[in-house]
């Protein structure tokens, strides 16, 4: 496969704090990229250095087979950004903002206005297009703000956090947006705060700390890293201590809690766990409400890898 972006052995220090520590990356032409990592990990640096944005003391970053530089505006023509605080002129309209941006590729008038229409249409904004940002939702300002990443069709956009402090709506319209700009052929580099939206849209995610690619794979492959297997969850009004600690002597159960009349198990393998837990419970005459399984989540591989929450900014 074409490799869009390749990143080597990458290193940026600020002064003593080591912000990337030999980073290496391999995204592949049609693929939409998840990078995920806590705060401080790395993220924001790693962009800004692919976009050469920002110097870095060791390694390399190629685009499109090429080496990016500061100078390299062929390659940045190619290239659709999209960060987490939106930037747009609040002094313009919704279709002015999208002209202005597209105008920075584009030169040829008649073109650009096809292009800056179909972006507008893309982001579902026709009724907005006279408004000016001050009197748009959250939602559709974040609409806009990705109308103009995207509206001269980069190759490769970056995404940071396009969702942060939307309504659902607007949400599902923006994740929508996404998987079509994928179809019609661009490679998506997409960060988020949000698993459930990684899982939905992302063909490979890759998990930084400190500085590091600590795990990289599709969702089903990182799934396969750690230990745990399956998630149950009982609903039950009282449970005494030592019940938990028989329960834990179960086969292939490794964690078991109980709060709030809330009981979690995790296993690591076998077929029928859930069987063997209520199984357990009957034969100890335990009152107990609703009961389920889950597969374990792309949060339960984040916490297990890092052992830290994924938060917001």
């Amino acid at each position: 496969m074409e490799n869009i972006v390749k990143i080597e052995n990458l290193v940026k220090r600020y002064q003593e704090l080591i912000a990337l520590d030999h980073f290496s990356l391999s995204i592949e032409k049609g693929e939409v990229f998840g990078l995920l990592g806590p705060n401080g990990s790395g993220k924001t640096t790693t962009i800004n250095c692919l976009l050469s944005l920002l110097a870095y003391d060791k390694g390399s970053i190629q685009v499109f087979g090429q080496e990016m530089r500061p100078d390299s505006y062929d390659l940045k023509r190619r290239i659709g950004v999209v960060l987490q605080n939106v930037a747009v002129f609040e002094e313009l309209t919704v279709f002015e903002n999208i002209d202005y941006f597209c105008g920075l590729y584009v030169r040829e008038k008649q073109k650009r206005r096809r292009m800056v229409e179909e972006a507008i249409a893309f982001v579902g904004l026709e009724e907005f297009r006279k408004m000016y940002p001050k009197k748009l939702s959250g939602g559709l300002l974040r609409r806009l703000n990705i109308a103009c990443g995207i509206a001269h069709k980069p190759e490769l956009i970056i995404l940071d956090e396009p969702t942060v402090a939307v309504d659902p709506q607007s949400r599902n319209k923006i994740l929508e947006g996404i998987q079509q700009l994928n179809k019609e052929g661009a490679t998506i580099i997409y960060t988020s705060h949000y698993m459930e939206e990684v899982e939905q849209i992302c063909t490979r995610i890759a998990i930084m700390d400190k500085g590091k690619n600590i795990a990289i794979g599709t969702k089903d492959e990182l799934k396969g890293m750690i230990r745990n297997s399956e998630n149950i969850t009982v609903e039950l009004p009282e449970f005494s201590d030592s019940y938990l600690e028989e329960i834990r002597q179960i086969s292939h159960v490794y964690q078991t809690t109980y709060e709030n009349g809330i009981l979690k198990i995790k296993c690591d393998g076998g077929k029928h766990n859930m069987i063997h837990i209520l199984e357990f419970l009957k034969e100890k005459e335990v009152y107990f409400g609703r009961a389920y399984s889950e597969m374990p989540t792309l949060n339960d591989v984040f916490l297990e890898i890092t052992g830290k929450e994924l938060r917001d900014s």
